[in-house]
C-alpha cells in the first residue's frame, strides 16, 4: 500500500483524512497528536466504524484513517476483541472462531462452523449482549440465539470491539460492535475453499471509489454434511455497504444485507431429540447521517431488521414459526467548547412480533401466524467528555423510557495517562434490558412462560490499565457486576418438572482479565498471551439453564512465524473450564435413550470438564495469490459447550484467495 506523507498536523478534527479513505503517513506529529491516541485506549464512545486507528512500533509513525463519530448513551471502555491487522494468518473461517480465543466472551456453538452459537460477555447470558454492526444496533428481540446471525463473513469484518457502559435498554453486559471495511480502495477479492464432511465454501468480494464516494460487497455461500447425523447445513450471506462524503449534505453510511440458513439441529435445543431443524433468513438495512458545522455536530441514524425463523421438532413438520421486525431511529448533537464536548441524543426503537406460540393471541389468524406482540422503547441522554492534560472524563445521565416504566440510567468514566502510551482507567455504570419475547411466552411440553417479568439491572464497576510500548502491547482489567431480577429458565418439581421462566433478585459476577502481545518483523512476527476468570454467586439450588453455566477460566496463546518459501505459519491454543453441570441422557450402544420401567428416560447429573484446543494454519503467498491448509482441533479433543451436545472432532480445510488491485 502506498502511504501519502505529510508533514504537518492541522488543528481540524478530521482533516483530509475523511476525503481520501487511504492511510495516511504522519511523519512529523506535534502535541496535538494526543487527539488520535485518546481514540485508541479506553473510548470514551462507540467506535467509529469505518476506521482504524492504529499505533505501530514507532509511534511517530501512526497510520490513519479518516474518522465519523457516533455518539452513543455513555460508555465506560472499549476493548478489542479482533483486529484484521494483527489476525491476517489466523485460522478462522468465522466470527465466532474469531471470538472464542478471547478471554471476555464465552462462545457457545451448536453444530461446529458457526451453525448456531451463542455470544456472552464476562459472565452474562446471550440475551444480556447487545449485537451491533457497524455502530448500528441489530440485536433480536425475540431471542439472543439470533442476534448475531448477520449477514457478513469474517473476511469483511476489519475489527471486533467489546463496549462496556453502553446505558439504556439493552447493553446488559456490554456490547459487541462488528466493523466491516475493504481491505482497500479498488479491489476484487474470490475465495474458495473445501474440507472434512463435504465441507465447501465460496466467496468474493470487493471495492470501488470515485471521488467522495466507496462502494464495498460481498457474497458467500457454505454447506457441509456434519459430522454425525442430522448435523448438515447450508448458509449464504450477501451485504452492501456504501458511503458518500458531501461538504455540504454530510456524510452518509448505508448498508444493508441478506442471509439464508438452514441446519440440522441434532441435540440442539433437546439434547435427547436428534431430529429436529431449524431455518433462518435476516435482512437487515441502516442509514446513518453525519453532518458538521463549526464546532456543531449532528447525527441521525434509521434502521430496520426482519428475521423469520422456522424451528421443527422432527425435521420437515414445522413446530415454531416466528417474523420478527425491529426498527429503530437515533438523532443526536454534540458541541465543542472551551470545557469538552457536550451531546444530547434520543434513540426509539419498535419490536414487533408474529408467531405461532409467542405473544398474545390473535383475534384472528393472521397466515399461519396466531400470536402477536408490539412494544416500544426510548432513551434520552445527555453526555459531556472533558480533555485536561493527562486525564480525561466522560459523563452520561440520561433515562429510559419502556413499557415496565421510566427508569434513570447513568455512567461516570475517567482516566490517566502517566507516560505517552500507558493509560490507566475506570468507570462505573449502570445498565438493563428487557425480557425477549421468548422469556416472556414461550411455552411447550418441557416449558413454562411467564408475563410478570420486568426488566434486568445491573450496576458495573470496572478498572484497568492498557499500553503500547515499542513492539509490547498489554492489558489488565477487572470488574464487579451487581445484577438484580435476573432471568433464567429454572426446572421447578411444582410445574411438574417442567422449566419455567423466572427471576431470582440478584446475581453478582467479578471478573479479571490479563493479555498481552509481542510482535515484530523477523521469523516470529506475533506472540499473544491472555487469560480470563469469571466468578458469580450462586443464585440457589435450583437447576437453572444458563445463567450459572459461565467460563470460570480461559486461558489463550497464539503463534504467527513467517517462514522461507513465502510461507507462514499461525498455531492456537486454548485452555477452557466451565463452572456448572448439566444433564446427561443415559444411551444404549444404539444411540438411543434408555428408559426405566416407568418409561422415563435415564439421566445423570454431571460437572462440565476443562478442555484444551489446539488449531493450525500453513499458508503460502505470492502476488495476488494465497493458498492455505487449516488444521482445527488438532488433537481430535472430545469437547462440547452445551452439556452432552457433541462437536467436531479433527477438520481439514484447504483454501485458495485470489486478490486483484488494492
Amino acid at each position: 500500500m502506498h502511504l501519502r506523507c505529510f508533514k504537518r498536523w492541522t488543528r481540524r478534527n478530521y482533516a483530509v483524512f475523511a476525503s481520501l479513505g487511504r492511510q495516511v503517513k504522519i511523519g512529523v506529529l506535534s502535541v496535538s497528536m494526543s487527539i488520535v491516541l485518546h481514540a485508541t485506549s479506553f473510548a470514551d464512545g462507540i467506535p467509529a466504524d469505518t476506521l482504524a486507528v492504529r499505533r505501530t512500533v514507532e509511534i511517530a509513525d501512526v497510520d490513519v484513517v479518516g474518522n465519523r463519530p457516533v455518539p452513543t448513551r455513555g460508555a465506560v471502555s472499549q476493548t478489542s476483541l479482533f483486529s484484521r491487522d494483527n489476525s491476517a494468518g489466523a485460522p478462522v473461517q468465522n466470527i465466532e472462531s474469531a471470538l472464542r480465543a478471547t478471554p471476555s466472551v464465552d462462545i457457545r456453538e451448536r453444530g461446529g462452523m458457526a451453525v448456531q452459537a451463542d455470544i456472552s460477555i464476562r459472565g452474562g447470558s446471550f440475551d444480556q449482549t447487545m449485537v451491533m454492526l457497524n455502530g448500528i444496533d441489530f440485536t433480536d428481540a425475540r431471542t439472543g440465539h439470533q442476534s448475531h446471525s448477520l449477514p457478513v463473513d469474517i473476511e469483511s469484518v476489519a475489527g471486533i470491539d467489546l463496549i462496556d457502559g453502553v446505558t439504556g435498554a439493552g447493553a446488559y453486559a456490554g456490547a459487541v460492535n462488528i466493523r466491516t471495511a475493504p481491505v482497500g480502495a479498488r479491489y476484487v477479492r474470490a475465495e474458495a475453499a473445501g474440507g472434512s464432511k463435504g465441507y465447501a465454501a465460496g466467496n468474493i468480494s470487493g471495492a470501488v471509489s470515485s471521488g467522495r464516494f466507496s462502494l464495498f460487497a460481498s457474497g458467500s455461500f457454505k454447506r457441509g454434511d456434519g459430522y454425525v447425523v442430522n448435523t448438515d447445513f447450508r448458509n449464504c450471506n450477501a451485504f452492501v455497504r456504501m458511503n458518500y462524503d458531501s461538504d455540504r449534505a454530510g456524510f452518509f453510511d448505508f448498508q444493508c444485507g441478506y442471509r439464508n440458513s438452514a441446519f440440522g439441529s441434532n441435540g440442539f435445543y433437546a439434547a435427547y431429540n436428534r431430529d429436529q431443524f431449524e431455518k433462518t433468513q435476516t435482512a437487515l438495512a441502516s442509514l446513518r447521517w453525519n453532518k458538521r458545522s463549526g464546532e456543531w455536530t449532528f447525527s441521525a441514524s434509521a434502521s430496520y431488521r426482519k428475521c423469520f425463523d422456522r424451528y421443527d421438532w422432527m425435521r420437515g413438520t414445522p413446530m415454531n414459526r416466528h417474523k420478527t421486525d425491529d426498527f429503530g431511529l437515533r438523532a443526536s448533537v454534540e458541541r465543542q467548547w472551551s470545557l469538552g464536548t457536550t451531546s444530547l441524543g434520543a434513540d426509539y426503537t419498535c419490536n414487533g412480533i408474529l408467531s405461532t406460540n409467542l405473544g398474545r393471541l390473535l383475534d384472528a389468524p393472521h397466515g399461519i401466524y396466531t400470536h402477536y406482540d408490539l412494544r416500544n422503547t426510548g432513551n434520552i441522554w445527555l453526555r459531556h467528555t472533558k480533555y485536561a492534560g493527562r486525564f480525561d472524563m466522560t459523563l452520561s445521565a440520561g433515562a429510559g423510557i419502556t413499557p415496565y416504566g421510566t427508569s434513570a440510567l447513568w455512567s461516570v468514566a475517567g482516566g490517566y495517562r502517566p507516560v505517552t502510551g500507558l493509560r490507566i482507567g475506570a468507570g462505573v455504570s449502570q445498565s438493563m434490558r428487557l425480557p425477549t419475547f421468548t422469556d416472556l411466552y414461550y411455552t411447550s411440553p418441557a416449558h413454562v412462560n411467564n408475563l410478570d417479568l420486568v426488566p434486568e439491572k445491573a450496576v458495573t464497576l470496572r478498572a484497568g490499565l492498557d499500553g503500547i510500548f515499542g513492539p509490547w502491547s498489554f492489558s489488565a482489567i477487572g470488574y464487579y457486576r451487581r445484577g438484580r431480577d435476573i432471568i433464567d429458565w429454572v426446572m421447578r418439581e411444582e410445574f411438574g418438572g417442567k422449566w419455567h421462566s423466572e427471576q431470582v433478585s440478584r446475581l453478582n459476577t467479578f471478573g479479571a482479565e490479563l493479555s498481552g502481545a509481542w510482535t515484530s518483523e523477523g521469523t516470529v512476527q506475533r506472540l499473544s498471551l491472555c487469560y480470563g476468570y469469571v466468578s458469580t454467586s450462586k443464585l440457589d439450588r435450583a437447576v437453572t439453564s444458563a445463567v450459572l453455566d459461565y467460563m470460570k477460566h480461559k486461558a489463550s496463546a497464539s503463534l504467527s512465524l513467517r517462514l522461507p518459501l513465502n510461507l507462514s505459519l499461525w498455531l492456537s491454543a486454548s485452555v477452557c473450564d466451565r463452572f456448572g453441570s448439566y444433564t446427561h441422557y443415559v444411551r444404549g450402544v444404539d444411540g438411543e435413550v434408555l428408559r426405566d420401567e416407568g418409561g422415563e428416560m435415564l439421566t445423570e447429573l454431571r460437572d462440565f470438564k476443562p478442555y484444551c484446543l489446539l488449531d493450525g494454519r500453513l499458508s503460502w503467498s505470492k502476488g495476488a495469490v494465497k493458498i492455505y491448509l487449516d488444521v482445527m482441533n488438532i488433537a481430535d479433543t472430545d469437547y462440547f459447550d452445551f452439556g452432552g451436545l457433541e462437536l467436531p472432532g479433527r477438520r481439514l480445510m484447504a483454501g485458495a484467495v485470489f486478490t486483484f488491485g488494492r
